[in-house]
């Protein structure tokens, strides 16, 4: 089955031309089921190339799935054309009265900032409590799933001395986990962010289903707020920020092993 999108949604021709199958309204009214009900609240600045990852993994099922996009109320994006947004995104306050069988919160790229200080996590606060009574199953991703993890768990973030970046390997801790389900005893995740999460910080029961070796917490399921929580990428695909960011190094790297060379000659 495909991934019901709205036609004029660049996500729909990028799909299609992948050969996923999508459908749009009035070809998924032919079909007399109901189908998942899944939202992305995306609050990453390049919305729509966020939008086109999320889309591909999600049109990967057998069952149909309604993909909805919802944003901030008040938050004003800079980077994403606000037509774009006032046709395919509806603001949060806009469905409050829904109930969705899955939410996707992404990352943003707020690491820096104490949680406190986000000019929009007050609202998210209530994105969080509305999950609990109107969302089946929530996954927070990087910076998402860190925010989510904050908040139903009290563990606070840390900066590192270093930026983690690049793909890492990753230890399965729960198998059986419906979440795990297929993958090996260890996997390679993409990574990149300035900050972490400590286990030993936990203050309520959390589950750490998977754990990024030599590291501290990495991705962790709580089951009992029918939640996964995910401090790395790996929706990420080729030709995005981290694949971006990882050119940008190599010439970074480049151009500082020339200037030495240069200063040697």
């Amino acid at each position: 089955m495909p991934i019901k999108l709205p036609s004029d949604l660049p996500a729909y021709d990028v799909l299609t031309r992948e050969g996923v199958m999508v459908l749009d309204e009035e070809m998924a009214a032919r079909q007399d089921i109901r189908p998942l009900r899944i939202a992305l609240l995306n609050l990453m600045p390049k919305k729509i190339q966020t939008e086109n990852q999320f889309a591909r993994l999600i049109g990967a099922t057998p069952l149909q799935i309604e993909f909805s996009l919802i944003r901030m109320s008040d938050h004003q994006s800079r980077n994403t054309a606000a037509d774009h947004l006032e046709s395919f995104y509806r603001p949060f306050e806009e469905v409050t009265h829904e109930k969705f069988d899955g939410l996707i919160i992404t990352g943003a790229p707020i690491e820096h900032l104490d949680f406190d200080d986000v000019t929009y996590w007050e609202e998210l606060t209530r994105v969080f409590d509305w999950t609990q009574t109107n969302v089946h199953s929530t996954f927070g991703v990087c910076w998402g799933g860190m925010a989510m993890i904050n908040y139903f768990h009290g563990i606070k973030k840390h900066l590192l001395e270093e930026k983690a970046f690049g793909c890492f390997r990753h230890s399965n801790l729960e198998p059986s986990s419906p979440y795990l389900r297929g993958f090996s005893d260890d996997l390679v995740v993409p990574v990149s962010r300035w900050t972490e999460m400590r286990a030993a910080e936990d203050q309520e029961p959390l589950r750490q289903i998977l754990h990024k070796l030599k590291s501290q917490v990495q991705t962790i399921g709580a089951h009992e707020i029918h939640s996964l929580m995910s401090t790395a990428e790996a929706e990420i695909s080729s030709g995005t920020r981290i694949s971006g960011e990882a050119l940008s190094a190599i010439i970074s790297g480049l151009q500082s092993l020339i200037e030495s060379l240069q200063e040697k000659l």
